[in-house]
């Protein structure tokens, strides 16, 4: 994150902290979302269920995240189109 903020890099992933933090865009699973997910699974491996016998999970919410802030500091415009379909936008 840092080398991206000192060498003036947009950074874009899939982890949403990095985008509240200064990155420019996350689109990626809801951290929320997937952190329930796990405490199920802990719970029912603590249980005793056996890890291989539970299902493999994939994220069923994922969120685009923008940061206009960044955006503009990097000199750079965010479309219309992306913004409106943005699950959040950071000021």
């Amino acid at each position: 994150m840092r080398f991206a903020t000192e060498n003036r890099l947009p950074l874009v992933s899939g982890w949403g902290p990095w985008v509240k933090s200064g990155g420019l865009m996350t689109y990626g699973p809801n951290i929320g979302e997937s952190a329930r997910r796990m405490a199920y699974y802990i719970g029912r491996i603590l249980d005793g269920a056996k890890p291989a016998d539970l299902p493999v999970e994939q994220a069923t919410k994922v969120e685009l995240v923008i940061n206009l802030k960044t955006a503009q500091a990097l000199g750079l415009r965010v479309p219309d189109a992306l913004l409106t379909q943005a699950d959040e936008v950071i000021q």
